[in-house]
């Protein structure tokens, strides 16, 4: 289950809302809306991105892969880059985040 933190305390304490706002789905979508922000910053300076590009990677945030980042994650030992990793090279975006750091 992706959409609800895991933890015997918050089964028991914490409301849904709550154990929504630190579940996987709401880690890794905000972590994607994120990348999308800066995507279009690179594009509206000029870089190599495309609207294209930024519209596909937005129409994307939702369609999140667990099982292929969890087997990049074995390869890169780092969550947050294996996760930009498979969210660019699935659209084909190569921005400067990527670039630097997660290629």
């Amino acid at each position: 289950m992706t959409n609800s933190y895991e933890s015997p305390f918050c089964t028991r304490y914490a409301s849904k809302e709550m154990q929504f706002i630190f579940s996987a789905d709401k880690k890794f979508t905000t972590w994607r809306k994120l990348w999308v922000a800066l995507a279009r910053a690179e594009m509206k300076l000029g870089l190599n991105v495309t609207q294209e590009q930024v519209d596909e990677l937005e129409a994307n945030i939702d369609n999140i892969d667990y099982a292929a980042a969890a087997e990049r994650e074995k390869l890169v030992r780092h969550d947050v880059m294996s996760h930009v990793a498979l969210f660019v090279q699935r659209q084909q975006v190569s921005f400067t985040l990527a670039q630097l750091h997660a290629m």
